[in-house]
């Protein structure tokens, strides 16, 4: 009953808010991140972002200024790691907020040993649990019209939120029945810890060494890199590719 109510309840948004089709084909000929979809992937994108611009509220801050091409690259980008999963994967919050640049954030850090330190950074972005998904624009532009092999700011905060789906952001979303736990485990995490130890020894590395801060970085990380440099992902670490290939039920 609940999901019959649910399926006429988005019926009634994807007939009551179209995209524009000049505006839809406008937007995602700017974003190169989706060259790789296919006619019926893109109306499907189409369909599922149109549903995120309703359930989700953008809000605007320090002057920036939004218009319905900024809901549209944020909507279409954040929509692709769900293309094949479903909505209900971003439930539990509604606010996106977009800054015009990074943002400061001041924090106290408690570290291993359980001291206490301020500390002060600027930020590109940051998702919060149960909470808003925060941009910022000038992040998003370089991210988004250029193809960055491995950056993307838009799909990093928000496979945070899918990690965080768990309770909490640690490498770890739910995984779906056809996968399993311990190989998701032996591969995220031998892949993490050769990063790591790359890093450690002034070694090559094939992943951005942001990836090395946490296992919900490295998470974020790869997932960047599955959407905008799949065959890097794919040629030097093959076991996270496949477990992403199955936990997004994609294979770019």
């Amino acid at each position: 009953m609940i999901k019959s109510l649910q399926n006429l309840y988005r019926h009634y948004i994807l007939k009551k808010h179209k995209i524009p089709e000049k505006l839809w084909r406008n937007t995602i000929r700017q974003l190169p991140v989706l060259a790789h979809l296919d006619s019926e992937e893109l109306n499907h994108l189409k369909i599922v972002s149109t549903l995120f611009l309703q359930a989700k509220a953008f809000t605007a801050v320090q002057g920036f200024k939004l218009n319905d091409e900024k809901r549209l690259i944020i909507a279409a980008q954040a929509c692709l790691p769900i293309l094949n999963l479903d909505l209900d994967y971003y439930d539990g919050w509604v606010e996106i907020v977009i800054y015009p640049e990074a943002f400061v954030v001041n924090r106290d850090i408690t570290n291993e040993a359980g001291l206490i330190s301020n500390e002060t950074r600027a930020l590109s972005g940051e998702a919060w649990s149960r909470g808003p998904v925060i941009l910022s624009w000038a992040d998003i532009e370089k991210d988004s019209f250029t193809l960055r092999p491995g950056h993307n700011v838009i799909i990093h905060e928000f496979s945070h939120k899918l990690d965080m789906l768990n309770g909490r952001a640690n490498g770890m979303p739910p995984l779906h029945p056809n996968m399993h736990r311990q190989e998701w485990t032996d591969s995220l995490s031998q892949a993490y810890a050769l990063l790591v130890k790359n890093l450690e020894y002034n070694h090559h590395h094939y992943i951005n060494e942001y990836a090395a801060t946490n296992p919900a970085e490295f998470f974020a990380v790869v997932s960047e890199y599955f959407f905008t440099a799949p065959e890097v992902l794919k040629e030097h670490r093959p076991a996270v590719y496949e477990q992403l290939v199955l936990f997004y039920k994609q294979n770019p």
